[in-house]
């Protein structure tokens, strides 16, 4: 088959013909209908310094944002069978550390992780574990089931414990417009959230013109905004501050903003990653402010994923999901769409498995 692979430990992919996977006893083979390129692909594909540190296994068949149709089941796999569709769940847990034994799943002690770990999606099929193949209603458009596994983080950060008391009517940033932040404002309208604010680098003028479409009441450009950010939207909600802050860009600055636009009592989550430590005064952004801060990793496993699908339930919600996707390219096309995304000009991109 062809696959999308790091085969060296530099910059780039390469595509490649390789065996089809084999499948154990309690697996799945999926035939890939829709792939998203994941920042994490991109810093991947960038080698950057994160990647040299964290890639273990070279060659390495990478991307994990799919949606497929199942061409084959394992001999003990039950309530799975050929012609489903389904999305991965990307976390692979072991279902046996403390974490999984205490409904902790996502983040399980000895976790691999699709297209890191292990051999990913981006190729013409994929092996996956029953339990982590989510199977899709056959209606829902494959492109739209691929953005799942991302959908889930925005809905995690959104509602760390199902805060649903926290959003309904009340005002709330989201510090981030990439694919995730834009999910995430789009999340936040449908359920009931009275203003959010998006605020972005600037530096991509169309993940700015998304976040519109997606539903935010007032964009800010970070970058040309500067110290002002944060005086806007204290003015813009009278003085108080957001109840509910989402830092998804993993900007120092971002992090800081976070909590300065909180107001006392309220909730910050932390999705972004940060390139290396960061100095915060914990005193004023956490302790005097009697914040509750959630650190947001992945999907709660599986709990998240029933939360997804009631909300692509929606058909205006479906559409403002859609509406992330910038790009549509054939999945040989790969290098152009990690181009797009480098040089701040998408938003999502979508890999669609055309190889020649």
């Amino acid at each position: 088959m062809y696959a999308i692979a790091k085969e060296r430990r530099e910059v780039g992919a390469d595509i490649v013909k390789v065996e089809t996977p084999k499948i154990g006893k309690n697996e799945v083979l999926v035939n890939v209908k829709a792939a998203s390129i994941c920042g994490t692909d991109v810093e991947i594909w960038n080698w950057n310094e994160w990647a040299q540190t964290r890639i273990k296994k070279i060659p390495l068949i990478i991307g994990h944002e799919f949606a497929g149709e199942v061409v084959e089941v394992g001999e003990d796999v039950a309530v799975l069978e050929e012609g489903d569709m389904v999305s991965a769940e990307t976390h692979i847990v072991d279902g046996t550390c403390y974490q999984c034994r205490t409904d902790r799943m996502h983040v399980c002690q000895n976790m691999e992780i699709l297209g890191v770990d292990r051999n990913g999606v981006f190729a013409e099929y994929v092996a996956l574990p029953d339990r982590n193949a989510w199977k899709n209603d056959p209606a829902l458009d494959p492109a739209i089931a691929s953005l799942q596994e991302p959908l889930g983080n925005a809905v995690q950060s959104a509602l760390p414990r199902n805060n649903v008391e926290d959003i309904v009517g009340k005002n709330v940033a989201v510090l981030g417009c990439g694919p995730i932040g834009l999910m995430a404002i789009a999340v936040l309208k449908t359920l009931g959230a009275a203003k959010v604010f998006a605020t972005g680098g600037g530096r991509n003028k169309v993940r700015m013109e998304l976040a519109k479409k997606s539903g935010a009441d007032l964009i800010l450009n970070a970058r040309e905004e500067g110290e002002d950010l944060v005086k806007k939207i204290r003015d813009a909600t009278d003085g108080n501050g957001v109840d509910v802050a989402l830092e998804m860009s993993g900007s120092p600055v971002a992090v800081r903003q976070a909590f300065e636009i909180l107001t006392p009592g309220g909730r910050v989550s932390l999705l972004g990653i940060l390139e290396r430590p960061l100095e915060l005064d914990l005193n004023d952004a956490v302790i005097f402010r009697a914040a509750t801060v959630f650190g947001i990793h992945g999907r709660r496993m599986f709990e998240t994923w029933y939360q997804v699908k009631g909300l692509l339930s929606k058909p205006e919600f479906r559409s403002k999901i859609a509406s992330v996707i910038s790009h549509r390219l054939p999945m040989k096309d790969v290098a152009e769409g990690v181009e797009l995304i480098n040089s701040k000009q998408a938003g999502k991109v979508l890999l669609e498995p055309k190889w020649e």
